[in-house]
């Protein structure tokens, strides 16, 4: 037994490092990913309400969250009396260790995948959705009734988003017929009108339900009840402080990109640009090739999470009774016609209208982009042509 252990232990060993390591490498990413974003959202919010952001802490503000994590670090770690203390103490973790595992399905180039798995698309779904038992935990084990109550609203919004936001992601893998986030991305390979989104007008409508319903799933405004500080003075986590209550939002951010890398795949081309028609990791070498496609998809991604923060600084919150019924009475019976019609789609219309629906589709859309973004740098002036333009200038 002991020859038998001696000659695998360096096997043994390895594994344990490979595992360490490529561990080491997704909890860093989201680390970054969570500074820079926490300090885009600042930026983003500011901008829209005509304030600066941080501007003083590093260039442009960019250690300001840096510094907000130093502090949380330092802060005293408490916990009320009545608290289940190890229930209270885990349920970060819970929640932050569910954003965590939805990356080991996530590549980010063709060659960049920790796990290459045949159902990647409802692993990750499965994985993130169980943040919902840090969040309960969270609110059971403080002993207060508002934490309590941000808990079940969490739950709720959860598991009733779940519902329409898992349809939506059988619309696209009904186009594609697969759930391998690599296949998938494989099959998207050309031009951005070779893209899930464009394929016919019910995975176009699918793709704005799924991003609506995944910012729900993301405790995001206006969905973002479970943590609504003006009703529930911060809901599920009003009773943590210091280390563990950034946990918790290192795992919405991390959720917030696993949801929009997810939605690249399913529909926007992966770690496609759309505008080469090869792939890049095949023509420019594993080096060069997997660094574009890791680049296109954190870009992508990075992209889907702004729109995320421009609607929470743009819409009000709902309340609690009309986040549901949007679910039910709304998302849930337009995703089951959306994936009924694909389906019909795919066997009595695709033949005859399939690429010219694709071409228009990939080319109105491009369009209306072109045009707001040419209106919006027409309209660009007012306060910005005004005082605050060199402020700005500098921050």
């Amino acid at each position: 037994m002991l020859a038998l252990f001696s000659e695998h232990l360096p096997y043994t060993v390895a594994l344990f490092l490979t595992a360490f390591v490529a561990a080491l490498r997704i909890v860093s990413f989201l680390g970054i990913a969570a500074l820079l974003y926490i300090w885009a959202e600042r930026k983003v919010s500011g901008r829209m309400q005509d304030r600066l952001g941080p501007t003083r802490v590093g260039p442009y503000g960019l250690l300001q969250s840096l510094a907000d994590g130093i502090k949380l670090m330092t802060k005293e770690d408490t916990s009320p009396d009545v608290a289940d203390r190890f229930l209270f103490r885990i349920a970060p973790y819970l929640a932050f260790c569910a954003a965590f595992c939805g990356y080991l399905a996530l590549p980010f180039g063709l060659y960049l995948v920790p796990q290459d798995l045949t159902i990647a698309a409802f692993f990750i779904l499965a994985i993130l959705s169980s943040e919902v038992f840090g969040v309960l935990l969270a609110g059971y084990a403080s002993g207060s009734k508002w934490s309590m109550f941000g808990g079940l609203r969490e739950a709720a919004q959860v598991v009733s988003y779940e519902v329409p936001r898992s349809l939506c992601v059988v619309v696209p893998v009904c186009v594609v017929g697969t759930l391998s986030l690599t296949d998938m991305a494989k099959q998207q390979t050309g031009a951005f009108w070779n893209w899930t989104i464009f394929h016919d007008p019910f995975t176009f409508v699918a793709f704005f339900i799924f991003f609506i319903t995944a910012t729900a799933s993301c405790k995001r405004a206006p969905f973002d009840l479970a943590e609504a500080e003006s009703e529930l003075v911060a809901g599920f986590h009003t009773e943590y402080s210091g280390l563990r209550w950034s946990f918790f939002f290192l795992a919405e951010y991390g959720s917030m990109f696993a949801v929009s890398g997810l939605a690249a795949f399913l529909y926007l081309g992966g770690w496609h640009t759309g505008f080469l028609p090869f792939e890049p990791a095949e023509r420019f070498g594993l080096y060069w090739g997997n660094a574009l496609n890791a680049t296109v998809f954190i870009a992508k991604g990075t992209l889907l999470v702004l729109v995320m923060m421009w609607m929470r600084w743009s819409l009000p919150r709902l309340r609690i009774d009309q986040v549901m019924m949007t679910c039910l009475k709304y998302f849930l019976p337009i995703s089951c016609a959306l994936l009924v019609g694909v389906c019909a789609w795919q066997l009595y219309v695709a033949r005859y209208i399939g690429e010219v629906t694709r071409y228009v589709l990939a080319f109105g859309s491009l369009a209306s982009v072109l045009l707001v973004l040419a209106g919006s740098l027409r309209s660009k002036g007012g306060a910005a042509r005004g005082e605050l333009a060199g402020v700005w200038a500098k921050s």
